[in-house]
């Protein structure tokens, strides 16, 4: 079996930097990686991706959402994920089921685990060996993602929102210590990496 590594924290951590800097990182070491995305990876997983963040449906209930992107998970690891990961390859996917734990789960109220438990038909027994949770706050966050582009339905949840999501995450990696790193996001982006790097050469090794 491969490895699979998933990169959680609130919208404008820094994910996706850290996710190209570790698949540079392992590739030069001579590993077959593989990157994807949740909401979306696959072309089902993209179609849902484009209901879940379209910024004009602002009636979508919270069982709607979190269901949406139960569903959108299960296509990718049926369709992506698993396969990588019986083909001996390194999966790196942004976001996966922590994410609904702590944005339905915790930010809207809904129960970690009832979100756990749906998520459970969704992915099965395809859960992450590590997940790597970088924290920062939700001011500094939301002002990076508004700088980059138009914000999505998900961003541009009002500021207490944003606030219960970071609380949240910093609530399961207390939760789960043996399997959710958590890395301070206020440090350099070198320094992110290399915490990060160390982190999963020490699973690989």
């Amino acid at each position: 079996m491969g490895l699979f590594i998933t990169m959680e924290g609130p919208d404008g951590s820094g994910k996706s930097t850290q996710i190209e800097l570790l698949r540079d990182y392992l590739s030069g070491k001579g590993y077959d990686i593989i990157i994807c995305r949740e909401p979306g990876g696959t072309k089902i997983s993209e179609a849902i991706r484009q209901v879940i963040l379209n910024k004009d449906f602002t009636e979508m209930g919270n069982m709607t959402e979190m269901l949406l992107y139960a569903a959108a998970r299960a296509q990718l690891v049926e369709e992506v994920i698993r396969p990588a990961l019986e083909n001996d390859k390194i999966v790196i996917c942004d976001r996966f089921v922590e994410s609904s734990a702590v944005y339905q789960g915790i930010a809207r109220g809904m129960g970690i685990e009832l979100v756990y438990e749906i998520n459970q038909y969704a992915i099965g027994d395809t859960m992450p060996d590590l997940t790597i949770m970088i924290d920062i706050d939700a001011g500094t966050g939301i002002s990076r993602k508004k700088k980059q582009a138009e914000l999505d339905r998900m961003e541009r949840e009002t500021m207490e929102f944003h606030q219960r999501v970071v609380e949240g995450y910093r609530k399961i990696a207390v939760q789960y210590p043996e399997r959710i790193l958590k890395i301070d996001g206020s440090g350099s982006i070198e320094d992110i990496h290399g915490q990060i790097a160390a982190a999963v050469d020490k699973i690989i090794s």
